[in-house]
């Protein structure tokens, strides 16, 4: 999973008064496990993975990668927890945030996010068909066969929303845009709002499931089959899709409220 050539000056021997040369090495190790971040494969919240095996990625000593580790502590990225070890941070907190409550206790800005959604999730296609891998590819599939797996068992709303999310998620990370994917993670609480409110009311509408399924379809087809302006109209088509299905839901709703008020007299 990680690079396996080792840093330059990795085989310098560490001292007890750690030489410049090993002080240049732990830097390196700092920089090369914050790409790893940066790259999204180690996530806010994961374990880092034990010294041993490290040191035998990265081709450093130990000394100089416990100096690295510490830097990175110095710098927020990575936290210690008692008897598990380090612990990639938060990049933005903003999960945690004031902000992010706001955002989430208020109803409407359910359709300013989808409006945020067409436009990363519709570079992000656009990127993922460019730029995607086979490796990205088949992750795309594997979670896009979780979907289809999961509406053949039935499973509840929240276990759909999230393998929903996690489709989207793929096609985000395979943009290999790494302020994208960030941008995404650090708005995971709410993209999850959005999605669960997709799930909760269009999936036991079978015309708006149908279509659902077949704007995923297309997602998939179009990102995988490497046709760029496909994979972003794709995109942008079902999230503008599923937002213009539920503002339909909620007028009826609203009529129907009206309606059976002057039925009882209050208007």
């Amino acid at each position: 999973m990680y690079g396996s050539s080792p840093l330059p000056g990795a085989d310098v021997p560490a001292t007890a008064s750690a030489s410049a040369p090993t002080r240049q090495v732990a830097d390196a190790v700092a920089e090369r496990i914050e790409q790893l971040i940066v790259d999204g494969v180690l996530k806010a919240g994961q374990l880092l993975p034990s010294e041993r095996r490290l040191t035998e990625k990265l081709g450093v000593s130990r000394s100089a990668l416990r100096e690295g580790l510490q830097l990175l502590r110095a710098r927020g990225i990575i936290t210690t927890a008692q008897g598990k070890g380090s612990i990639v941070s938060g990049m933005t907190r903003l999960d945690a945030s004031p902000l992010m409550h706001l955002f989430s206790s208020q109803p409407r800005t359910l359709y300013d996010l989808f409006e945020v959604r067409a436009l990363l999730e519709g570079e992000s296609a656009r990127l993922a068909a460019t730029r995607g891998t086979d490796a990205d590819f088949i992750m795309i599939r594997r979670r896009y066969q979780d979907m289809l797996e999961a509406q053949s068992q039935d499973a509840d709303t929240s276990v759909h929303a999230r393998l929903d999310h996690a489709f989207h998620l793929a096609v985000c990370q395979a943009s290999h845009n790494s302020v994208l994917v960030h941008t995404q993670q650090s708005l995971n609480d709410l993209m999850l709002t959005s999605v669960f409110a997709c799930v909760n009311n269009l999936y036991h509408r079978q015309p708006q499931k149908r279509m659902i399924d077949m704007q995923h379809a297309d997602l998939f087809n179009a990102v995988t089959g490497r046709l760029p302006e496909q994979a972003r109209r794709a995109a942008i088509d079902h999230v503008e899709s599923v937002r213009d299905s539920l503002n339909d839901i909620e007028q009826d709703e609203q009529r129907l409220v009206r309606s059976t008020l002057r039925l009882e007299g209050w208007a």
